[in-house]
């Protein structure tokens, strides 16, 4: 019987959860970045071999929410714990063992699903610790970003899967839309472009999306929260938006494999991250269950 089901990427933000998953499913779905705090919704990625099927969800960091934004954020990282088959705890191996997930996530009380400890960045932590680790079934090392450990994590991932036909065409890597990770690849150039505070004010929303043109024509808003925040992503002469456009294209071009004319706009939406009903128009969802 075959196995499948859902495995929930959780853990502190930086610690590599996105990389994790582009790594399992072989494409970049969820976007990466230096910047703490970079991935706000969960992202899914189908990973399907011949007798597993993996359904990993990549979820915000673990945090302390400042504001509604990090509060939806929390909110969706907490709902993805309850959906888990099983949950890949990932932790900064370079930091030392983590604490227990119950206290990171501030739990009130343990995860119904196996909870499975797995510590990054490996390839910065010396070979005999390593060693004393892996003694403990319970803990895996392992580098996302080499690939180092990824096999072995997969195949403790697959044990403790239910029997369970596939969920999902196996020739599916995502149940998310294009206009999703097409959004997400605006905001990631957004975030390796611009520096300080403008990128978390960043949203971009795709509000056109021409199937059957040649190029695809996209129209995406890159909404701020401040006159003097949209000022600088449109640049001198509009120098810094194409630039954006430029290098997004380019990746929306590989993501898709066709040909692209990105139109970028720049709207300014007053203080959207503390504002429930601006949280809402962009997808957000807050912890009582009601729209953003």
């Amino acid at each position: 019987m075959p196995r499948a089901g859902i495995i929930t990427v959780v853990g502190k933000p930086n610690v590599g959860k996105s990389t994790l998953l582009n790594r399992i499913v072989g494409q970049k779905l969820s976007i990466t970045s230096p910047k703490p705090q970079s991935t706000r919704d969960r992202v899914v990625g189908i990973y399907s071999a011949d007798d597993s099927q993996m359904v990993i969800l990549d979820t915000p960091g673990l945090l302390n929410p400042g504001y509604l934004l990090q509060e939806a954020m929390r909110s969706t990282a907490l709902r993805a714990l309850e959906e888990a088959d099983v949950i890949v705890y990932l932790a900064d191996a370079t930091e030392g063992n983590p604490p227990p997930l119950v206290e990171a996530a501030q739990l009130t009380s343990p995860p119904r699903a196996p909870v499975l400890t797995v510590l990054n960045k490996s390839d910065a932590v010396p070979a005999h610790r390593r060693a004393e680790a892996n003694v403990a079934s319970d803990v895996v090392y392992v580098s996302a970003l080499t690939g180092d450990g990824i096999p072995e994590l997969m195949a403790h991932i697959a044990q403790k899967l239910p029997e369970s036909p596939f969920l999902y065409p196996e020739d599916d890597i995502s149940t998310q839309p294009v206009r999703f990770f097409v959004a997400e690849m605006v905001r990631e150039t957004v975030l390796e472009q611009l520096h300080d505070e403008v990128p978390y004010a960043v949203a971009v929303q795709i509000e056109e999306f021409r199937e059957g043109s040649s190029p695809l024509y996209i129209r995406a808003v890159i909404y701020v929260e401040r006159d003097s925040q949209k000022a600088i992503i449109i640049g001198s002469k509009g120098a810094q938006i194409k630039s954006i456009g430029e290098v997004a294209r380019k990746k929306i071009e590989l993501f898709i494999g066709s040909k692209v004319y990105l139109d970028l706009w720049v709207k300014v939406l007053a203080n959207w991250r503390k504002n429930p009903g601006s949280l809402s128009r962009f997808g957000y969802q807050l912890a009582t269950g009601k729209s953003k």
